[in-house]
């Protein structure tokens, strides 16, 4: 790990890893070295502004201040989190600390849609939750804060300044929503809190440094039906 963080830094590209994500992570860290994983990483060289985290869900608040001051990012992966049963990262905490906080779908073993919109809206209800009557205090996330996460936050973490945001000078990265469908009737006095309250949606249009990728729906560069058949053939084999 160590060797890893000076190899990055030499070539000037970002360390990542996974962190503070399972309860037996941490006993583990603390039988084996007698620190928490985030006392941890420092000791190997793994916190700073040129760092990024996956989950962080058990920190305590000196560590979430920590992160904070490095300018340490984290990537809040809250269905993954979830399904798992690994318990609620402290979002809420870390942004009123000045956390640099984007969202992440982990991967397809722990999250079989890997929609970003669809984890936007679960960090949303999650971080709600978290603040219920009886599990925590403070005001509900707006839309808006969340929308942010998944979008300015999500390149703030990975140390863009080229991305998250539509703006001149940036690259034209977008998506659009069909908001004639059914789904988004009655929603029209607020579709940007739409897009998150209302159940997702497949994007109408996905535009990628200014390419259009998704049209209409369909991936303009794949054969989207034979790939489903390759797989349900290979799914099929594997289960017999």
């Amino acid at each position: 790990m160590r060797e890893s963080a000076a190899l990055a830094r030499d070539r000037g590209v970002r360390l990542h890893t996974h962190l503070a994500e399972t309860a037996d992570e941490e006993r583990f860290t603390m039988e084996r070295f007698g620190k928490r994983p985030v006392a941890y990483a420092a000791d190997l060289g793994w916190l700073g502004d040129d760092v990024w985290f996956a989950h962080g869900v058990f920190v305590s608040a000196d560590e979430i201040a920590r992160i904070a001051a490095t300018g340490t990012g984290v990537a809040h992966c809250p269905t993954s989190n979830m399904r798992l049963a690994s318990g609620l990262a402290p979002i809420n905490a870390y942004l009123k600390a000045g956390v640099k906080v984007g969202i992440g779908v982990d991967g397809s073993a722990s999250n079989d849609g890997s929609n970003l919109l669809a984890e936007a809206r679960q960090a949303l209800l999650l971080a709600r939750l978290a603040v219920a009557p009886g599990i925590g205090t403070g005001p509900q996330m707006a839309v808006r804060t969340a929308l942010e996460m998944a979008t300015r936050g999500g390149a703030a973490v990975l140390g863009r300044d080229d991305v998250g945001s539509l703006e001149v000078g940036k690259q034209a990265d977008f998506f659009t929503l069909d908001v004639d469908r059914i789904e988004y009737a009655g929603a029209r006095h607020d579709l940007v809190a739409a897009a998150l309250l209302v159940a997702p949606t497949p994007a109408h249009d996905v535009v990628v440094k200014g390419r259009r990728v998704i049209d209409h729906g369909h991936h303009v560069m794949l054969d989207e039906l034979g790939l489903a058949e390759t797989h349900n053939a290979i799914a099929v084999e594997l289960v017999s």
